[in-house]
């Protein structure tokens, strides 16, 4: 089945998400693309979080997952850092609190071979990246959190 049949077949509020999120992994993508990074920083951290110690509530963070993983498969090179980015910028605009958390495995895939990946936490709440037991086999490298930690 084609994807815009797919994309008909959703109900509105699917729909919705999906173009949102769409929007934010092509604007993510763009941005990290032309190594525009610390800009892409600066409009995600543009979005205030009136609770930053509020839990974001399950049902969003869901929404925000499944729109994100479905619209990046529609984005060529849309890396983990293009989703996680996409996702915290959406959480952003709904006010949430988030993490980006850059790492790496713990043991190299290969000798002398770096593979470093990025997730999107919520709290201790793993929202895009991959499973528990994935996040388990990683170490930590740094945190991009939203609000920004301000020293």
């Amino acid at each position: 089945m084609g994807v815009l049949r797919r994309i008909r077949r959703l109900r509105r509020r699917e729909a919705v998400l999906l173009w949102q999120a769409l929007g934010a992994v092509l604007l993510a993508r763009a941005y990290l693309w032309r190594g525009a990074h610390h800009r892409l920083r600066r409009l995600i951290e543009s979005h205030s979080v009136p609770d930053p110690a509020a839990p974001a509530p399950r049902t969003d963070l869901a929404e925000i997952a499944w729109s994100v993983r479905n619209a990046a498969r529609l984005v060529p090179g849309a890396t983990c850092l293009t989703q996680a980015s996409a996702g915290q910028l959406l959480l952003a605009k709904r006010g949430l609190a988030s993490t980006i958390r850059l790492s790496v495995p713990a043991q190299a895939p290969a000798p002398g071979r770096l593979a470093p990946h990025a997730w999107l936490m919520a709290g201790d709440t793993i929202v895009l990246g991959g499973t528990a037991e994935d996040y388990a086999r990683h170490r930590a490298l740094h945190d991009f959190t939203l609000p920004g930690v301000r020293t």
